[in-house]
């Protein structure tokens, strides 16, 4: 625990004053994206000395143009979540998005301080650093001590993985995660992985069928889905009628908002989806906008779920011989791999972070981005998806929407905020790593070890996309070429020696220079035309 007192620092292992004259321990913070009763802000929690707080601010919404679905999924979650702490007898000060005062999150923060002057303010570690500030802010403003307390959902403390970082020339994914599977033997015969190999990327990678017997992703089971309770509902029209000018639609909202409903998406995925996952999570399709996925992320990322109790229940598929080492594994790694990562490499980084510009990329987000109202038939799937739903798979996120915004110079800090807003399992800790340090190289090789570009022939190969487009992804240049595919070939021409220098991308240095100086020329002017009118693509 760290505990912060904005006069003077304590150390400790508890913290026994009362530099308040107040009845009240504790006033317990709860964010909207912890929301379970394991959160360690509640451990020790007395009904007769403590009180919970949560709350709801329009500046939240607004900090990015958030997606009305994102808002939805958060103000209902909180909700759902503020029923059980009244069922459990709890006393709870739930200030809602329409009472009086500030819209600012801090502000009302500072108003509740005044209005319980307690003793001292609990919280979990948020989920942002912006958050975070100004909460610190607020309690030194006031003069409170802040208990800041490790966010035990994670498998991996902050502290722990600065630990590991330390010293390293390299901070990469794939050893971090050796490191995890050990720690917590999952996967694991001794010290050796299940399978005899760490990991089965390479067999998770498949598209679907294009032709054959069975063409296409064949059928799919849906995964599970909520009608809209009275609270959602209750919440929908609020959010309608405040951010009706938000992008996005509640059209399709079935996002799980409690525990019960989390835990029903879990089991449904498991005995349904999982057997298929590995083999086609890299896959694309049209009008298939959840594939074999998951859709667990936002019930993980709002803490409805935990992930020790999803990574057992993939193990346990596996050893019980319903799914394959490929699908079992190829999901685990995400959760106990990648999601553990990007929270420690964000933790680590931050605030630089947030500004990294490798490529020093400004172009602005061209005006589709908001309606998927492009030529391009991936980007206009994906993004299509995504203002429905709130929602587009890890591949189209990548490998589509990110791919498109390296090779298009667009701004990271536009793309990011872009990325933050849209989807309703964004938060800032995983969101902004896997759009700055991944899709974008902006952090360069920090924990990257290369930009991940494609030309359309990538798109092509995992998609049917390709199919109905007006550009074709076999040519660079000329009115007809695939936008990925000529700002593939001019990204590598303006970034030749880098990539030539670099073992992963010195092959597509080398293929540059098979084209002739002409076509060469040609697929510079077509890039040029592209980038000048991002608009009309």
């Amino acid at each position: 625990m760290k505990l912060f007192y904005f006069t003077s620092l304590f150390h400790g292992a508890g913290w026994q004053g009362a530099q308040k004259d107040s009845d009240m321990r504790q006033l317990v913070l709860i964010l909207g994206d912890q929301l379970n009763f394991s959160n360690p802000a509640l451990a020790q929690f007395d009904p007769a000395q403590d009180q919970v707080l949560m709350i709801e601010a329009e500046g939240e919404a607004s900090a990015v143009w958030s997606h009305q679905a994102r808002v939805v999924l958060f103000l209902s979650a909180m909700r759902h979540f503020a029923e059980e702490i009244r069922a459990r007898g709890w006393p709870l000060d739930y200030v809602k998005l329409d009472d009086s005062g500030s819209a600012d999150f801090a502000s009302r923060l500072d108003d509740a301080i005044a209005r319980h002057q307690p003793q001292a303010i609990k919280l979990a570690e948020p989920g942002e650093l912006r958050m975070q500030e100004a909460i610190e802010a607020s309690c030194r403003k006031a003069g409170l001590p802040l208990m800041l307390v490790d966010d035990t959902h994670f498998l991996c403390s902050r502290q722990e993985f600065a630990s590991w970082a330390q010293g390293k020339k390299e901070l990469r994914m794939e050893f971090f995660y050796r490191v995890m599977r050990k720690k917590w033997q999952v996967l694991m015969a001794g010290s050796e992985p299940v399978g005899g190999v760490w990991n089965f990327d390479a067999e998770n990678r498949s598209a679907y069928p294009k032709r054959g017997k069975q063409i296409g992703p064949g059928q799919i089971p849906p995964p599970a889905g909520f009608a809209p309770d009275v609270i959602t509902l209750e919440v929908m029209n609020l959010v309608k009628q405040r951010f009706a000018k938000h992008p996005g639609s509640l059209a399709d909202f079935a996002w799980p908002v409690n525990r019960q409903q989390a835990l029903t998406a879990l089991r449904v995925f498991m005995q349904t989806r999982l057997p298929q996952f590995g083999i086609y999570q890299d896959a694309m399709w049209t009008n298939t906008p959840f594939g074999w996925h998951a859709l667990l992320s936002a019930a993980l990322n709002l803490h409805l779920l935990d992930p020790r109790e999803v990574i057992a229940a993939a193990e346990e598929a596996f050893h019980a011989g319903q799914v394959s080492i490929e699908s079992a594994e190829g999901f685990i790694r995400q959760i106990l791999g990648w999601r553990e990562f990007v929270r420690g490499m964000y933790w680590l980084d931050m605030p630089g972070m947030k500004q990294a510009n490798h490529y020093q990329h400004t172009r602005s987000l061209p005006s589709w981005f908001w309606n998927g109202q492009t030529k391009m038939a991936c980007l206009h799937d994906s993004i299509g998806q995504t203002m429905r739903y709130g929602y587009a798979h890890h591949i189209q996120r990548l490998m589509v929407i990110g791919n498109f915004a390296l090779l298009a110079e667009l701004s990271p800090q536009q793309v990011g905020d872009w990325f933050l807003a849209v989807y309703v399992d964004a938060i800032e800790w995983v969101e902004l790593p896997n759009t700055a340090g991944m899709a974008l190289h902006a952090c360069g090789s920090r924990f990257t070890s290369k930009p991940y570009i494609s030309s359309g022939a990538y798109i092509n190969r995992q998609s049917n996309y390709c199919s109905g487009c007006r550009y074709d992804p076999a040519q660079r240049s000329g009115e007809k070429a695939c936008p990925y595919t000529t700002l593939y070939w001019h990204f590598i021409e303006r970034h030749a020696s880098a990539m030539a220098a670099n073992p992963r991308t010195a092959l597509m240095a080398k293929n540059l220079e098979k084209l002739s100086a002409a076509e060469r020329t040609a697929i510079g002017a077509r890039a040029a035309e592209m980038l000048n009118d991002l608009d009309s693509l």
